[in-house]
């Protein structure tokens, strides 16, 4: 099997430990962090209604142009993190479940809840 695919499956399975615990409703969603080889992607999600509140990722049109080349990295993970915040205020949202996704924290995914915490966003 491909070490990728190996690496994915782990992830797969401490999402899995990690989601039996975290659940995200009106007042609190779960702010759930995917990163991909060449962007981010963030969502607040109410688990009990199903429904995502708010979104932001490095493919956003008034982000895209900002990021440029840095979509994949620290700092577009930081640019995200900023946007987001703004997304959830924007909501009268001031908390939220930081869902890791499976994800070590440490890198994009640490910067994005860095960046939350610095424009006020409980997480």
């Amino acid at each position: 099997m491909d070490r990728n695919v190996k690496k994915n499956i782990r992830r797969v399975r401490r999402r899995k430990h990690i989601r039996k615990r975290l659940e995200g409703n009106s007042e609190r969603p779960r702010l759930t962090v995917f990163r991909s080889r060449t962007n981010i992607y963030c969502q607040a999600i109410d688990d009990l209604q199903g429904v995502t509140l708010a979104s932001a990722s490095t493919l956003c049109a008034e982000i895209r142009d900002q990021v440029g080349k840095n979509a994949g990295n620290v700092q577009g993970a930081e640019m995200i993190g900023q946007l987001m915040a703004a997304r959830m205020k924007e909501k009268g949202l001031t908390r939220a479940s930081f869902d890791r996704n499976g994800y070590k924290f440490h890198g994009r995914v640490k910067a994005v809840a860095e960046a939350l915490r610095k424009e006020g966003i409980e997480v």
